[in-house]
């Protein structure tokens, strides 16, 4: 089961976000558009290691975004903590998608908190204001043993 737009914003706020009213949807949050980046370098995955490549960041041009066709990594704008029993899963809002583009964010286990980012692929070009809406988080019921604890915990805070 999903939990409404208002519990979500609250996970959000507790973790330090400062919501617009606009932002709270029935059944999630919007996350805007905080930093854009390309990819400049090999990044790596191992069995027991794991390396980001290297990124420059994509500057805004009087406020705006101009993004060419291909492969961007988007940071979003509001930190995030998922709270015990809950999974969460960031999805694109349907006006980037009627414009070509898509956007992919690996799960997010109970426990996470930071700045989280994800694959913004431009399938057409497209202008994205800074601070834009891009994505809706979803928090779902889960059950799990422990909480996350990984590489990325209090990523870009």
């Amino acid at each position: 089961m999903f939990e409404s737009g208002a519990v979500v914003a609250a996970a959000l706020e507790a973790a330090g976000a400062s919501l617009e009213p606009a932002q709270t949807q029935p059944n999630g949050v919007d996350l805007t558009v905080g930093a854009v980046f390309t990819q400049t370098g090999r990044g790596r995955i191992g069995r027991d290691e794991k390396r980001v490549g290297g990124r420059s960041a994509v500057e805004p041009d009087d406020g705006w975004y101009r993004l060419e066709a291909g492969t961007y990594v988007v940071r979003y704008g509001e930190p995030v903590r998922i709270p015990s029993g809950h999974v969460g899963f960031v999805l694109p809002r349907s006006t980037l998608l009627r414009n070509g583009c898509t956007l992919d964010t690996a799960v997010w286990d109970a426990g996470y908190e930071g700045v989280g980012e994800g694959r913004l692929e431009v399938g057409h070009p497209i202008d994205i204001e800074a601070d834009a809406r891009l994505a809706q988080l979803v928090l779902a019921h889960a059950d799990h043993e422990g909480t996350y604890d990984g590489t990325y915990q209090g990523e870009n805070r």
